[in-house]
């Protein structure tokens, strides 16, 4: 937006001055880290270093445009998904506090004891239109309270650690971290950075505790002499296509394009899994709208099928009639 285009002019001016007065791009850069991460201090700091800034800065334009890539098709992926689910709660929330209660007060002149599946669905509709403020406040109250909670150190690693198990985002969770996370270390190792460093580094792009936790802990077995790929292997929570690809890059030493080579690999993955989640979301999603409206429908037309234990046919056309400013196309 335009606050966000202001804030990137200043911040460039801010490091276009430093620069001018003497200083390093990367020193400029670390001045605004709110606009430049980690990955681009330190990558344009060991481009300067190394003198292969120029191409370090092409690097990281590349990386940029392919994760603005990546998040866009999956943006645009999860648009339907989205849309669709807002309609089927609108939907079946207009059913219940507008169309069941007109349809259904027919039935309250007859005196009779109404099916089971039209009582509860009535008083499932009265509750809706009486109380639903109250679903509503008590929704709002449970995601304020989850979002506090989420930010929290142990309830946040728990939700992760779910989010790894949960079999519909396991893979895709790893998938997406672990991409992310080896783009990133390949640009930092083909820029010059120190092995260890371009580890930590990495793992501040990754959203997930637990592969950020396991990155940590390479980091540390890395130091201690450990090869970055059994490092890795140990650790379990990293895909094996990544060790696979880490371990034939320090046997070959081209480990940044190995690293490059296995987060296409994992983003190609990850937007596979992604379609097939969608894919099978849609229909589940069409499946539970329709069988919700096939229970309301059932629900209202039960008393009409039974009309033999309600009341009589002339009975029930005379309640109708007396209801016709309720439904506007009976003419008297």
């Amino acid at each position: 937006g335009l606050v966000g285009s202001e804030m990137c002019i200043r911040d460039s001016s801010g490091v276009r001055a430093t620069v001018m007065e003497g200083g390093t791009l990367a020193d400029g850069m670390r001045q605004f880290p709110r606009a430049f991460s980690e990955l681009y201090t330190a990558s344009v700091a060991a481009g300067e270093q190394t003198g292969h800034l120029e191409s370090v800065l092409e690097r990281l334009a590349d990386y940029t445009e392919a994760r603005q890539g990546l998040q866009q098709r999956i943006s645009t992926a999860l648009v339907y998904p989205v849309i669709l689910t807002m309609v089927s709660i609108l939907i079946v929330i207009g059913l219940m506090a507008y169309v069941v209660p007109k349809v259904v007060q027919v039935f309250d002149d007859t005196g009779q004891t109404l099916p089971q599946l039209t009582q509860v669905m009535i008083k499932i509709s009265d509750f809706i239109v009486n109380h639903g403020y109250i679903v509503v406040m008590v929704l709002v109250v449970l995601a304020m309270v989850f979002s506090a909670m989420i930010r929290m150190p142990g309830p946040q690693m728990a939700f992760h650690r779910f989010i790894l198990r949960f079999p519909p985002t396991r893979r895709l969770s790893t998938s997406l971290n672990t991409s992310r996370m080896a783009r990133t270390m390949s640009i930092l190792i083909g820029s010059g950075v120190p092995l260890i460093s371009a580890i930590r580094s990495s793992a501040e792009v990754v959203n997930n505790k637990v592969l950020r936790k396991g990155l940590d802990v390479t980091a540390e077995e890395v130091q201690q002499g450990a090869s970055l790929s059994r490092s890795l292997a140990r650790s379990i929570v990293f895909p094996p296509i990544l060790t696979q690809m880490v371990a034939s890059g320090e046997s070959s030493g081209l480990l940044d394009e190995m690293l490059e080579n296995s987060a296409t690999s994992l983003e190609r993955e990850a937007e596979a899994r992604l379609a097939v989640v969608v894919s099978v979301f849609e229909p589940l999603m069409i499946f539970f709208i329709w069988s919700v409206v096939l229970i309301i429908v059932m629900a209202i037309l039960l008393p009409i099928f039974d009309l033999n234990q309600l009341v009589s046919y002339p009975e029930f056309f005379t309640v109708i009639r007396t209801r016709h400013e309720m439904f506007g196309f009976w003419s008297c």
